[in-house]
């Protein structure tokens, strides 16, 4: 571990011990910090690329690289470079159904001193004789880049160079409480509430455990559910692994939605990051580090929608494996200059 990066967790432990606990009666918080060592895939790297071709394969698919392997950026007189594909370790997202709880930040609970972001994590009603589940969870998006703080290779301009942030807490967020007001950010979700439509989500679950989803199908989060409403309210809950997937998915594509989130893959992101409002679902895989870090095996770090049917074994349990943490392995193609 880095010099820089054992003072930034120094840091931020005695920020966090100087914070008054949660005065809101309630379930504990459980989590804890990040270890970079234990609790990260770093075979989740590969396959690194070189133009179209993979020079060192890995066990996961990867999307399409661009096919050239020299690249130029700048002007007015470009620069040439080599183009490079990889997979970064750059984002945590915290999914939890305790407003105020960060499983990522060690499982502390904030007291922000007023009541909002309350959720639930499994209620049944009665709907025509039949019961239906559903849940309510709040998500935590943070800038982490790793790889840029363990300095693997300096001045690689590629890596993201910035600090450690906690950029979006949903409990602050109305949108996010309510899938009404949801709509002002994703109103093209009236297109997509039909049953014919719902029905091809079963050809981005198959597409998505197998390589990986089908990014014209939108709309869909593969075998996790839909990817609409942009919110925390989960209607068909299942299991919990299944769920917070689903939300941390959807925390993902509201970042895009709204501009703060960037493509980083394809030809048009080897010299800069680009808009992308419909966020691209081949960008990302997700790696569960709480309540149980995955490390190992093809679905460490699964592509957005695979299924959870072996991967959630063991990973979720009571009490203190209630509480989400994911870390966000991101796709970068780049024009190393």
């Amino acid at each position: 571990m880095t010099r820089s990066l054992c003072t930034l967790l120094l840091a931020v432990s005695i920020l966090l011990g100087t914070m008054a606990p949660a005065k809101a009666a309630g379930a504990p918080c459980h989590g804890s910090f990040v270890n970079p060592i234990t609790d990260v895939c770093w075979s989740c790297l590969f396959p690194l690329s070189v133009g179209g071709l993979a020079i060192w394969k890995g066990s996961r698919p990867d999307p399409k690289n661009p096919s050239f392997p020299l690249c130029a950026c700048g002007s007015p007189i470009p620069r040439i470079g080599i183009s490079i594909g990889f997979w970064e370790p750059a984002r945590l997202v915290d999914v939890t159904n305790k407003p105020w709880c960060f499983p990522n930040l060690g499982g502390i609970r904030l007291d922000p001193g007023f009541d909002i972001g309350g959720g639930h994590v499994q209620g049944a009603s009665q709907v025509g004789g039949k019961a239906q589940n559903s849940s309510q969870w709040q998500a935590h998006y943070y800038v982490y880049p790793l790889l840029y703080w363990m300095e693997i290779l300096t001045d690689f301009l590629c890596f993201e160079q910035t600090t450690f942030d906690i950029a979006y807490i949903t409990e602050l967020d109305p949108l996010w409480q309510d899938s009404a007001l949801t709509s002002i950010l994703n109103p093209e979700v009236a297109l997509f509430a039909n049953p014919a439509v719902t029905a091809a989500c079963a050809a981005d679950c198959v597409a998505s455990t197998a390589k990986l989803p089908i990014d014209q199908l939108f709309w869909c989060a593969g075998c996790n559910g839909s990817m609409y409403p942009l919110n925390g309210h989960v209607a068909a809950h299942v299991t919990p692994v299944e769920a917070s997937r689903l939300v941390a998915t959807r925390m993902l594509y509201k970042m895009h939605r709204s501009g703060l989130a960037w493509g980083t893959m394809g030809s048009r992101a080897l010299c800069s990051k680009y808009l992308m409002p419909v966020m691209r679902k081949q960008q990302y895989r997700l790696q569960m580090t709480n309540p149980t870090a995955t490390v190992k095996g093809r679905y460490a770090c699964a592509p957005l929608g695979a299924t959870t049917i072996n991967p959630q074994t063991g990973k979720s349990y009571p009490v203190k494996g209630e509480d989400f943490g994911y870390l966000v392995w991101r796709k970068r193609n780049c024009c190393a200059l």
